[in-house]
């Protein structure tokens, strides 16, 4: 799995983004793991409880990536990376391409009209056509009830 993994370089670039250890409490978990974990999360597209155990308590990851994604470390994460691949030479900064076989869209994106039926079909709603509308008397259904089928 280490294609999933920061370079030591990568971590060099964005490892004082992260606040320092405090002196009392309970210590943090390392940070690098925790990054790690969500890149694994987002270049695999795994469910958060599918994380490898080697990247510590799922939760855990899922907790500081809500908050990072909320407070803004990502984007600065991701900035700080994209700047670096750009001054090594490994990404254009002029061309960025979108995978569209990642890319989906709904049904009704495509445009166009709707799809037109020989027959036209007439939507009956539950109880058959008497259900749809309201009666107007009472008196023929009280009278059919009261009749005796007796001869």
């Amino acid at each position: 799995m280490l294609r999933h993994r920061l370079t030591d370089r990568e971590w060099e670039a964005i490892h004082d983004l992260f606040p320092p250890k405090a002196r009392t409490g309970r210590p943090p978990r390392d940070r690098r793991p925790i990054v790690d974990a969500l890149l694994w999360i987002l270049r695999t597209g795994a469910p958060w409880r599918d994380l490898p155990e080697e990247f510590g308590p799922w939760g855990t990851a899922w907790d500081l990536f809500d908050k990072w994604n909320a407070d803004g470390t990502l984007d600065a994460i991701l900035s700080r990376l994209r700047a670096a691949r750009i001054d090594a030479g490994a990404i254009d900064d002029e061309l960025w391409c979108i995978d569209g076989t990642v890319v989906r869209a709904a049904r009704c994106a495509a445009g166009g009209a709707k799809k037109k039926t020989r027959t036209s079909r007439r939507i009956t709603p539950w109880g058959g056509p008497a259900a749809a509308s309201p009666r107007r008397s009472t008196s023929c259904a009280t009278v059919m009830a009261n009749r005796s089928i007796s001869t």
